[in-house]
């Protein structure tokens, strides 16, 4: 069969109008898809640009969500350290109360010492170097250290050991040196009466010379003096039983700071128990933050449940459970700050990769996103192109329709 023969005219205008159909169908995929880059083949450059600026995007996307995770886990230990701050000072007050209830005991512990030296005279608060007192040397005995006190005609102090005329020095020295005892001239002549200070009322006196391992002082007349007969402190049993009543609620506080450490958890991350919290920014994981949990139980915080009738007895104990527990408001308010600062920085983060993942999209679009107004233009443009091409073409034909006139 012969080849079917068009006309230069024909010709020209058939292809006029399949280069407009090929144009037409491109800016309306365009429209269809909103991209002008819909795969390598339209633009290699920006296809893969754009396809490599989009999985980063996914990437730091997917690390969105451990990163939200993580600011949970910081809130539910800063949580934990707000309930665990207030069981503390609740822990504070009753410690407090101790100290503004009544003397946990009718009699307190006391010990006379008596001089045996040669000298003469009446001894009185304001002179102590007379009578048989003159020259004596008594050595007190703590868990934390010996004092050893003269009794002279002049005032001097020293490491461990010192010299007192009157009753006033004397008790100067002893309340700087710690030993919780209040001396006072006895009734009986050349005497001096040690008797426990209220906050020591529990402790016990001993005439050893052998320094005690706990609360207590030994008392004893190492050169022209000599203690007697130690008087055993005598509880109230009324202001005893309110102090183990403190005890008792002390107690339940404690308790209730080891279970709210261990309940300070998130996705079973709980920086309250030693657990560690690890995250990561970017999708290389070059950049990340390690979040070092604490022990902050009862026992972690230096806190432990107190005996009835050990602890709580006098001011002394009292006092030492305070500072125990200063020193646990102490590590609250550190390890609260240094969450507040880690919860910041992940919360920079957070915000940092949202605005990034934001910027990554954006570019990638700018390099595939078509310009809907463009090509809604362009659409119009190729329609009436397309229209007039059509009618190009028939008037291509009339020549050949004359032609065939001619020939009927």
């Amino acid at each position: 069969m012969s080849a079917i023969v068009l006309s230069a005219s024909v010709r020209q205008n058939l292809l006029s109008l399949q280069s407009t159909a090929d144009l037409l169908s491109t800016t309306q995929n365009r429209l269809a898809t909103g991209n002008k880059v819909n795969s390598a083949l339209d633009n290699p450059t920006n296809f893969f640009t754009a396809l490599g600026l989009n999985n980063r995007a996914s990437d730091i996307n997917n690390l969105l969500d451990g990163i939200g995770n993580g600011v949970q886990v910081l809130q539910a230990a800063n949580t934990g350290i707000t309930s665990l701050q207030k069981l503390v000072d609740t822990a504070k007050s009753i410690a407090n109360q101790v100290l503004q209830t009544t003397v946990g005991y009718s009699t307190k512990a006391n010990v006379d010492v008596t001089g045996t030296g040669a000298g003469t005279g009446t001894v009185t608060a304001a002179n102590l170097d007379t009578g048989k007192l003159a020259g004596s040397v008594i050595t007190f005995k703590t868990s934390t250290g010996t004092l050893a006190v003269t009794i002279g005609p002049t005032f001097t102090t020293g490491s461990g050991t010192a010299t007192v005329s009157s009753l006033d020095q004397l008790n100067s020295v002893l309340a700087s040196n710690g030993v919780q005892v209040n001396a006072s001239v006895s009734a009986t002549a050349d005497t001096l009466t040690f008797t426990s200070t209220n906050d020591a009322a529990s402790q016990t006196i001993t005439t050893t010379g052998t320094a005690p391992t706990g609360e207590g002082v030994d008392i004893k007349g190492t050169t022209t003096a000599t203690a007697g007969s130690v008087t055993a402190a005598v509880a109230d049993p009324a202001s005893q039983a309110i102090r183990a009543n403190l005890v008792s609620q002390y107690n339940g506080i404690i308790a209730q700071i080891s279970t709210t450490a261990q309940d300070s958890s998130f996705n079973g991350i709980n920086l309250l128990n030693g657990d560690t919290l690890k995250l990561t920014f970017n999708e290389t994981g070059k950049s990340s933050l390690s979040v070092q949990g604490v022990t902050f139980s009862a026992s972690g915080l230096g806190l432990g449940a107190l005996t009835s009738g050990t602890d709580f007895l006098d001011s002394t104990s009292a006092n030492n459970v305070l500072a125990a527990l200063g020193s646990a408001s102490t590590s609250l308010r550190t390890e609260a700050s240094a969450l507040g600062s880690n919860l910041s920085i992940v919360q920079i983060r957070q915000d940092f990769s949202k605005n990034l993942i934001n910027v990554l999209q954006t570019g990638a679009s700018n390099l595939t996103l078509a310009d809907t107004n463009e090509e809604a233009a362009n659409s119009q443009a190729l329609s009436t192109r397309q229209s007039i091409a059509v009618s190009a073409l028939a008037l291509a034909n009339q020549s050949q329709q004359s032609v065939l006139q001619l020939l009927r």
